[in-house]
């Protein structure tokens, strides 16, 4: 194995174990030495890779969002899918169902309660969100120009699907009873239906993630 394969595998590894510190304990409850001893290196590694707790919560949001963005290629690349499907596939993926999801959501609670304090997260907060809203846009706009959906504000319905989607995810992590991940599905796809001139049900089955 090159020394440059090594390294990356390696960085991965502690990437992996901060994602599931962060996940479990709060970016201001994490050790060092904690992340070394899951990850298998040294904790002077770890300090080589991140400076800031700040630079470790930033850099794990972006691994984070790299695992989905292979979820992006899979649904995009799944045969015989309709647009209606894929888009449900999509909203899927940003409810926190499965301990995978459930870990990203809490980094980005994470990120929410750090960036109001540290200015420098704000652009990752951003990306991380304008990258997100591509994602809704471009199967939006997929569907309308196959005349699929009904024109629509492509960017608006984005934003505003994204929006839903997080403000009642957040209320289902925190235990809220009068909300359910189901209840969150149901809620954006109705709105999506609605506004896309579509019958409900062709949201009801999403395309599957192979």
């Amino acid at each position: 194995m090159s020394s440059s394969v090594a390294g990356a595998d390696t960085r991965e590894r502690i990437l992996a174990a901060a994602v599931r510190r962060i996940a479990s304990e709060g970016i201001d409850g994490v050790r060092i030495a904690r992340i070394a001893m899951d990850a298998g290196v040294s904790s002077s590694l770890v300090h080589y890779h991140f400076d800031t707790r700040e630079e470790l919560l930033a850099q794990a949001l972006d691994y984070s969002y790299e695992r989905a963005g292979t979820n992006r290629t899979e649904i995009e690349q799944i045969p015989d899918a309709t647009h209606a499907q894929r888009l449900a596939a999509v909203v899927d993926q940003c409810i926190p169902t499965t301990p995978e999801l459930q870990q990203d959501w809490l980094l980005w609670m994470e990120l929410w309660l750090r960036a109001v304090r540290h200015p420098e997260l704000a652009p990752v907060a951003e990306g991380l969100y304008a990258r997100l809203h591509e994602w809704f846009a471009d199967e939006l706009a997929a569907g309308v120009t196959a005349g699929e959906f009904q024109p629509c504000d492509v960017d608006g319905l984005a934003d505003r699907t994204i929006a839903l989607l997080d403000g009642l995810g957040v209320r289902v992590l925190i235990g809220d009873r009068t909300v359910s991940f189901a209840g969150v599905r149901d809620a954006a796809l109705t709105q999506l239906a609605d506004e896309l001139g579509v019958d409900r049900s062709a949201l009801d089955g999403s395309a599957n993630v192979p």
